[in-house]
Order: C-alpha cells, then sequence, then structure tokens
C-alpha cells in the first residue's frame, strides 16, 4: 500500500505541477506562448507519462474522481478510496507548491491572475454560469472514466491504455478549459485553490460535487451497460 500511495502521490504531483505550470508559466509568455492547445497537450501527456511510469503500481488514478468511479465500477475495494483520495490531494497540494515557489520568482507575480484555478461565472475564462460548469464537470468527468474503464478493459490489447487515456484527457481540457479552466479532478482544484484562496476557496465546492457525480455515473454505467467481459 505504501508504494500504491507514493505512485498516486507523485503522479498527482506532476500532472499539478506541469499541468497547471504550463498554464501559469507558459500559456501566454510573451511570442513564444503555447495557448490553450499547448495547456490541454501537457496535461494528456503528463497523465500519459506517469501512467506509464507509476500506473503499473497503483494503477494510475491521480485523481479522486477516478478512484471513485473505478470503485463504483467494481475495479478497486472500498478500503483503496480513501488513502488514493489522500495522496492525491497532498500530492497536488505539494505540485502547486513547488509551482507557486518558481512562478512567485517573477517580479510582478501574482495570485490575482487565478493560479490555473478552475471557476465559474465572473471567475470562468469564458464568462459561463455556475450551471454550465456544473454540467461540463459532470459530463467532462463521466466521459474521463469511461475512457479509463474502457481503454483498461480485458477486452483491450493491454499496454496502450495510457495513451487512450493521456489524449482523453487532452481533448477534454481542448473543449472545457473555456468554461471552468477545466478541472475534471478535485485535487488538482484543491491545489491551485488553496494559494489564491477568496472566490477560489468558495467556488471550489463545484470542482468536488461535479467530477465525483461524473465518476459515479461512469462507473455505474461502465458496469451496467458496457462491462469488462
Amino acid at each position: 500500500m505504501s508504494k500504491r500511495l507514493f505512485a498516486e502521490f507523485i503522479g498527482t504531483f506532476a500532472l499539478v505541477f506541469i499541468g497547471c505550470g504550463s498554464a501559469v508559466i507558459t500559456a501566454g509568455f510573451p511570442n513564444v506562448g503555447i495557448g490553450l492547445l499547448g495547456v490541454a497537450l501537457a496535461f494528456g501527456v503528463t497523465v500519459l507519462a506517469m501512467a506509464y511510469t507509476v500506473g503499473g503500481i497503483s494503477g494510475g488514478h491521480f485523481n479522486p474522481a477516478v478512484t471513485v468511479g473505478l470503485f463504483t465500477a467494481g475495479r478497486i475495494p472500498a478500503s483503496d478510496v480513501i488513502p488514493y483520495i489522500i495522496a492525491q490531494v497532498i500530492g497536488a497540494v505539494v505540485g502547486a507548491g513547488v509551482l507557486y515557489l518558481i512562478a512567485s520568482g517573477k517580479a510582478d507575480f501574482s495570485t490575482a491572475g487565478g493560479f490555473a484555478s478552475n471557476g465559474y461565472g465572473e471567475h470562468s475564462p469564458g464568462g459561463y454560469s455556475l450551471g454550465a460548469g456544473l454540467i461540463m464537470e459532470i459530463v467532462m468527468t463521466f466521459m474521463f472514466v469511461i475512457i479509463i474503464l474502457g481503454a483498461t478493459s480485458s477486452r483491450v490489447p493491454a499496454g496502450f491504455a495510457p495513451i487512450a487515456i493521456g489524449l482523453g484527457l487532452m481533448v477534454i481540457h481542448l473543449a472545457s478549459i473555456p468554461v471552468t479552466n477545466t478541472s475534471v479532478n478535485p485535487a488538482r482544484s484543491t491545489a491551485t485553490a488553496l494559494f489564491v484562496g477568496g472566490w477560489a476557496i468558495q467556488q471550489l465546492w463545484l470542482f468536488w460535487v461535479a467530477p465525483l457525480i461524473g465518476g459515479i455515473i461512469g462507473g455505474v454505467v461502465h458496469k451496467a451497460l458496457i462491462g469488462d467481459e
């Protein structure tokens, strides 16, 4: 268990540090900014890389909503859920902390820009409402969990799952960054919100509730209608 929890810690650390780091440091960098496509690619490729690196140890969840979805689908025991989520949140917060130390080395740095936090209403990148954000996060997390369960099914050739999962997360970001800045991961949302405070903490509830609902729906749908046999 200790090795599995450390794998979840390091995988979630990398996801937040690299994914959110791409948004905070390089997305809008003058003249050579990577933009929305680059940020989406950073999140997707990081998950792909870490799934190959430590996924064989822990299953490569790196996300409380994924853990809950896999439990709902009958893939993991109940005893794994809380320890995994704790390891994921700690890894995410440490990742955001290291990112903060680096980003704050720039003279004009401020978390007022959002620090890659997730939000709705006036804190949505595109000004989308709470309702729009709720629906987007539920649907996208549902899709992500369905992709993970399908790609890791016994009916699929082994070894290719991280590619499908990484690409899936990339296109999810491409579709939803304008709405909520893309969460689909409560640990990732918590980590950046802690450094922003204020509105980010106040809106954080949505980025736990919606992804967990989406993860549960994904697990139920896969188990009932798709299955592993």
